[in-house]
């Protein structure tokens, strides 16, 4: 972590925040595994002395820029519908924040361990994860269980069409001060 010491300050501007879904149910070929870019966030990042890392994002500003699979391609105005679902009846405008209670370094310093709480849907419980710090990048991912929150994952067609309870949601930034 040489010349990473200190507090970075993480958003659009120098990162990406995503959440990857997959699909399942009898009618998930017809369907689309999803990247979703959140465009309104920001986090921070202490390494030293101390180490903590904090992020907010806008439930709102989740955008759909990929749609991998299914039998047609996903046009504007699916991926239109898709956030306005997101919105309105999964996340329905809830705040979104993760505060750390405990970071621990590897001995190289390359890899934290991180531990905390995510607010998501309204609920709060603890989560997990690991974040790389590579000279001046930072990436990591965290897998979260949807009904582990209290949200149900989507589903249409009658059941035969859903998004997996696990979404991975992953960061890639360069460091800020």
């Amino acid at each position: 972590m040489s010349g990473t010491s200190g507090t970075h300050t993480l958003g659009p501007e120098n990162g990406t925040l995503t959440v990857k879904t997959k699909k399942g149910g009898a009618a998930a070929k017809a369907a689309h595994d999803l990247v979703i870019e959140v465009t309104s966030w920001q986090g921070t990042i202490e390494l030293h002395p101390g180490r903590k890392v904090s992020l907010t994002a806008d439930p709102r500003s989740l955008r759909v820029r990929e749609g991998i699979g299914g039998m047609m391609v996903l046009g504007d105005d699916d991926k239109a519908g898709i956030e306005q679902t997101i919105d309105e009846e999964v996340l329905k405008g809830s705040a979104i924040a993760f505060n750390s209670s405990d970071v621990r370094a590897s001995p190289d310093g390359r890899r934290l361990s991180v531990s905390g709480e995510l607010e998501l849907a309204g609920a709060v419980h603890p989560i997990s994860f690991e974040l790389a710090v590579d000279d001046a990048r930072l990436s990591g991912a965290a897998t979260v269980r949807q009904t582990d929150w209290g949200v149900k994952p989507y589903s249409a067609l009658f059941g035969t069409l859903k998004v997996l309870d696990e979404v991975q949601v992953g960061i890639e930034a360069t460091l800020a001060s």
